[in-house]
Formats: C-alpha cells, sequence, structure tokens
C-alpha cells in the first residue's frame, strides 16, 4: 500500500528558503519576486516484511518539538520505528530536512531503526557543494551513524522488490526507483518525475542540472510506464500524488 505524506505548500525564492504558504488566504504575487510554489509530500509504501520511506521532507517540527514526519506517519497508522528503510533520491533540502531529529542535545537519525540508503557520490557531491540547494546539517551526522547503507554501482537491486537507477538529471547524482509490490509496478522519479503534468507535456525545466536530459528521462518513463501500468509516485503533486498514464 502506498501512503502519501502531505507536507503542505511552499514558496521559495532565490535564497531557497521554504515558507509555508496557504493558497486560500496569500497570493503568490505579494511573495518576492521569482517564488517558485512548492508542494511537498514524501511517501510510505507498505511492502510484506518492510516499511519504505521515499525521501524525508523538510523536517519542520511544531510549537511542541514534534517532527511533522513522526506525525505523518502516525496518521497513517504506523510509528516511526516501524520504518525499515528509506530510500533518498537526492539530499537537497526539501528531500533530505527530515533525516534527522534533536534529541539529548545532539542529532540522530529520525527513524531509529531503518536503513537509509543513499548513492554514495550524491552525498560526496552534496557535501562539496553545500549551500544554498545542500545544507550538510541536515545530513551529515546520518552519515556517521552506521545506519547507511551505500549505494555504490551506478544501478542495482536493494532487494528482489527495489531497484535503484543513476539518472543525474535534476542534479548530477540523482537516482530513481522500481518497487515492486505485488503486482503492482511502482516509479519514484524524484525530482526528475515530480508531478503529473510533467510526464504529460515536454518542457525544459530552468531549474533542472541537465534539462534536456530530464527531459528526455520523463518521456523515456511515461512511454515505459504507460506499457507496464506502471504507479508513479508525485513528490511535488499533492493534487495528484499518484497515478498511472492513460493509454496514449
Amino acid at each position: 500500500m502506498i501512503f502519501p505524506l502531505l507536507e503542505g505548500s511552499f514558496t521559495i525564492g532565490h535564497d531557497k528558503v521554504f515558507v509555508p504558504f496557504d493558497a486560500e488566504k496569500e497570493q503568490l504575487s505579494d511573495r518576492p519576486t521569482g517564488s517558485l510554489l512548492v508542494e511537498v509530500q514524501p511517501f510510505l509504501i507498505q511492502l510484506p516484511g518492510d516499511l519504505l520511506l521515499l525521501d524525508s521532507g523538510l523536517g519542520f517540527s511544531d510549537a511542541q518539538g514534534r517532527m511533522q514526519l513522526h506525525q505523518n506517519i502516525r496518521k497513517q497508522g504506523f510509528e516511526p520505528e516501524q520504518v525499515t528503510k528509506v530510500l533518498i533520491s537526492h539530499l537537497h533540502k526539501d528531500h533530505s530536512g527530515g533525516l534527522l531529529q534533536s534529541g539529548g542535545g545532539a542529532l540522530r537519525p529520525a527513524l531509529p531503526l531503518a536503513r537509509y540508503y543513499i548513492y554514495r557520490a550524491e552525498a560526496a557531491f552534496a557535501l562539496a557543494t553545500g549551500y544554498p540547494s545542500y545544507h550538510p546539517e541536515d545530513f551529515e551526522p546520518l552519515l556517521q551513524s552506521g545506519q547507511v547503507e551505500w549505494l555504490d554501482a551506478e544501478q542495482g537491486a536493494i532487494t528482489e522488490s527495489i531497484r535503484y537507477q543513476h539518472s543525474g538529471g535534476h542534479s548530477p547524482q540523482h537516482i530513481v526507483f522500481h518497487i515492486q509490490s505485488g503486482n503492482e509496478k511502482i516509479f519514484y522519479g524524484g525530482d526528475e518525475a515530480p508531478q503529473l503534468r510533467q510526464l504529460r507535456f515536454k518542457y525544459v525545466a530552468k531549474y533542472d542540472f541537465d534539462g534536456r536530459k530530464a527531459m528526455q528521462l520523463r518521456e523515456h518513463w511515461a512511454e515505459q510506464g504507460r506499457a507496464e501500468h506502471w504507479k508513479f509516485l508525485f513528490y511535488h503533486d499533492i493534487k495528484c500524488p499518484v497515478a498511472e498514464l492513460a493509454p496514449a
């Protein structure tokens, strides 16, 4: 089963800071010039013997210090301790902000019993690049925690049900995931297939590292997914978090 973990809508400006946005009460035109509207939602997937988290959101907490990620997991009937694997597409702030939590004066993994699957080349690139897209304090302590399972090959299998592939369109070391759940074929493209409309329309996005490559990847995935009846998970599309593509 697939569970979207809605975090909400935000605007992001040139400073790369995510500011909550309420479309019913606010106007995008009131935000700084050039601000983009971004929707954020990680995913839980329940498999036999596994509870997966796909990316970790922004890492926000409420006034009582409770992590939004933890609260969203509980809303779906699970506890954070039940998550067994965390699959990370890339380490940009809005995908890695919830990897750690504060406690006892130190930062520690937000999901204490999970293994975190990270592409080693992405971690190296993120640490070398830093701000504004990458916030090393959000993930560097995790890399030393002993809970990371490093992905080194360009593509491979995590389990019989989970495969990953280096794609490199949105960011140089971005990866995507294919997940088999019974008869379901699930595809998670992170920020290279973030919204349903991006699979329907052909265009180059300025925010991608290699916009042309990302566009070509989307075309390829849409064609294959349509033929094989994939369920696409859209991290930045709260109106349509999960969808299959209708035959052309």
